[in-house]
């Protein structure tokens, strides 16, 4: 596996000495992976710049582990800070052009780290980046003579045309208005895609929050929840989520997690959707429930792997209907379908009927077992565990149950109370999730009864 571009760890950070001395940064733990764009949203004075600068090796590291492709920072020389500004792109706020240079020349000044380029090749370098900003008609004008969203641009090829792995970008679109601000961050998210170049971009622009792959929100020095930077940027940030919809992506993060990765993130996301339905109007918010179905599709499955199962699959009720309708089911092929039953029916109807969890080591044996479902997907159950699901409130809103133990033993007791305990953790996503499920609509398939 690939070493991420940036990996922070535990980084704090000082201004001054004696009495004077301020902590900007407190233990701040993050990282960016190949080709992501990450935003780092914040207020004024958060430690955002500073973060952005010890990223870029352009201030030195005081405490904790700063490894910027590949490179510790903390007590790097010399050289080893010159190298890693060499793949390192900047943009900045105030675009820094030299008025008394053309714009090709102004570009070409990205290359003066890197000797072992020709001037030739500096020029032909520069102006074709020039062109891929859309300004290769202006590769001769002075910058003195050009729009703020143009030298903006100028600033953007200057700082690709090193060809960076990383672009670091400090309130980029601060001095643009509206369209101008879209369009810089439009080509450089572009140029990232198309290069595969990972950026880190500061803002308190809320405008410009969709580019992002993730938000990374500081306060007062320190890395704040998710749920923060909803409640400070909330339509935004269900824009973003909204427009996240590379699915394959989450599946594939929780899947590769360890158990130990998994339960913390599993827990902090439970405690972040409690936040944010603290904000009562993204309850009904179509970008929060997208998030909320995926997390659920993938946090599903990773506890059927934990817990050594073939399958795993979440059955909420439609009170309205007096049915049960399934989240995360899949057929014999591993596809996903929809069950939908009468609240009474089936193992997971008596359950939810009975409040109380049930151990079937031999589902064919069961009266309450009802095989239609096998017959229509393939799929062919041995054992079951079921266990009701309860709202705040302790009132059974649904049930989650485990198929087919592995090795074809049993579940034991140990397994229930795993399940029990994990589902407890995910109970504020499943009970936002459930409160949406009136609205959803769903495909069934017809007298299904697990």
């Amino acid at each position: 596996m690939s070493v991420p571009p940036v990996v922070i760890e535990g980084v704090s950070h000082y201004f001054g000495a004696g009495e004077l001395r301020k902590q900007v940064l407190n233990e701040v733990s993050c990282g960016v992976e190949a080709g992501e764009i990450v935003i780092l949203t914040g207020p004024s004075g958060s430690g955002k710049t500073t973060l952005l600068t010890l990223i870029g090796a352009l201030r030195s590291a005081q405490e904790g582990s700063v490894q910027v492709l590949g490179n510790e920072l903390l007590g790097a020389d010399t050289k080893t800070l010159t190298r890693v500004r060499r793949d390192i792109g900047y943009i900045f706020q105030l675009h820094n052009l030299l008025d008394f240079l053309s714009t090709t020349q102004n570009v070409e000044m990205g290359l003066q780290l890197h000797p072992g380029v020709s001037k030739s090749e500096r020029r032909e370098r520069a102006n074709a980046m020039l062109e891929a900003v859309g300004l290769g008609d202006k590769i001769d004008m002075d910058p003195s003579r050009m729009s703020g969203g143009q030298k903006q641009r100028v600033a953007i090829a200057r700082a690709l045309v090193t060809r960076p792995r990383l672009i670091l970008a400090d309130e980029p679109t601060a001095s643009l208005d509206k369209k101008s601000g879209r369009d810089v961050v439009e080509l450089m998210q572009g140029l990232a895609r198309e290069n595969n170049v990972s950026v880190v971009l500061v803002t308190h622009d809320n405008r410009i929050l969709d580019v992002a792959d993730r938000i990374i929100h500081l306060e007062d020095g320190e890395l704040k929840s998710f749920s923060d930077a909803v409640v400070s940027n909330t339509e935004h940030m269900m824009n973003l989520l909204a427009g996240q919809n590379r699915k394959g992506d989450l599946q594939g993060v929780i899947a590769d997690m360890t158990e130990e990765q998994f339960i913390p993130l599993l827990r902090q996301i439970t405690q972040d959707s409690q936040q944010l339905l603290d904000v009562t109007r993204l309850a009904s918010n179509a970008a929060f429930e997208s998030m909320l179905d995926q997390a659920l599709d993938a946090f599903t499955q990773k506890v059927a792997d934990i817990l050594d199962a073939e399958r795993a699959t979440l059955f909420l009720l439609d009170r309205e209907h007096d049915e049960l309708w399934s989240k995360t089911a899949l057929d014999a092929e591993g596809r996903s379908f929809t069950i939908r039953i009468p609240s009474d029916r089936g193992i997971v109807g008596s359950v939810v009927s009975s409040g109380r969890g049930v151990n079937v080591s031999d589902a064919y044996a069961d009266p309450r077992f009802d095989s239609s479902t096998d017959q229509e997907t393939g799929f062919r159950t041995r054992n079951v565990f079921c266990t009701p699901l309860l709202d705040p409130s302790g009132e059974v809103f649904g049930a989650a149950q485990l198929l087919n133990k592995r090795g074809g033993v049993d579940f034991d007791r140990a397994d229930e109370d795993r399940f029990d305990e994990l589902m407890k953790s995910m109970g504020v996503i499943l009970a936002s999730w459930a409160s949406m499920a009136p609205r959803r609509e769903t495909s069934s398939l017809a007298q299904s009864g697990i």
